[in-house]
């Protein structure tokens, strides 16, 4: 899996269009194995995250749970937190 993606599901404000389209372009990317693609791949390079974005979307619109949302900054944090210890 993709370590740029990160999880989007149950976050409150709600994953914008554009977390969700950049999810889709790394993954995309990762599966093509290239960042940028030839010009004559471009349209299927698009046309893929586009469905992908579009997926994604209709998933994390469609999934239910009971926790409640999570926090961005505090996750955030968290995740600096660990960095900081992983790296140090």
């Amino acid at each position: 899996m993709c370590r740029n993606i990160k999880p989007l599901f149950n976050f409150e404000p709600p994953a914008t269009d554009a977390e969700v389209h950049d999810a889709a372009l790394q993954f995309v990317r990762k599966l093509s194995g290239t960042t940028k693609p030839a010009k004559r791949n471009e349209a299927a390079f698009e046309h893929a995250v586009n469905s992908i974005a579009a997926c994604a979307r209709e998933l994390l619109e469609s999934l239910e749970t009971s926790q409640p949302p999570r926090n961005r900054e505090e996750e955030a944090a968290k995740a600096r937190a660990r960095n900081a210890i992983r790296f140090a």
